[in-house]
């Protein structure tokens, strides 16, 4: 037998596995980029020949490409089940455009990260996808803190 989604009103949500399960990638992605982030500018260590990246550095930037590779899985699922749906709702349409065009964003430069070349362009890449992906978590928190106050009301 097929579970589906429970419906609140015109739009479709995850059920609450599913939600647990996508904020605990989401958060994982977020988490793993800015302990990359910190462990590459801050926790250097000095070598014999000066300073060398933290041995740790190179398994939170492992960790933070499998969660989002996760994480584009569960894209599709937020497409299908609360993207196209949620379009047609006026009230969280201009949020959720703009999560739409940051996570587009975001996979696109960590696309050109991991696979592009040329040191010009990949530091304006790089600077990109660190801001996008540090600052994401504010208006997703308000996306999310919003409807749910919607839903309680």
């Amino acid at each position: 037998m097929t579970r589906h989604p429970r419906r609140h009103g015109p739009g479709v949500r995850l059920s609450r596995a599913r939600q647990r399960a996508l904020y605990a990638v989401v958060g994982a992605v977020w988490a793993t980029g800015i302990l990359w982030l910190f462990f590459h500018y801050f926790l250097l260590r000095q070598g014999q020949f000066g300073f060398e990246p933290n041995p740790l550095e190179i398994w939170w930037l492992r960790l933070h490409g499998a969660a989002a590779f996760v994480t584009l899985w569960f894209g599709g699922l937020l497409w299908v089940v609360h993207l196209r749906p949620g379009l047609k709702q006026a009230k969280w349409r201009k949020s959720g455009i703009l999560l739409l065009i940051a996570f587009g964003v975001l996979v696109a430069s960590g696309y050109l990260l991991y696979y592009g070349s040329g040191d010009g362009l990949r530091d304006w890449v790089a600077l990109l996808h660190w801001l996008i992906g540090s600052a994401v978590v504010v208006p997703l928190l308000i996306h999310v803190v919003r409807a749910r106050r919607f839903r309680q009301e």
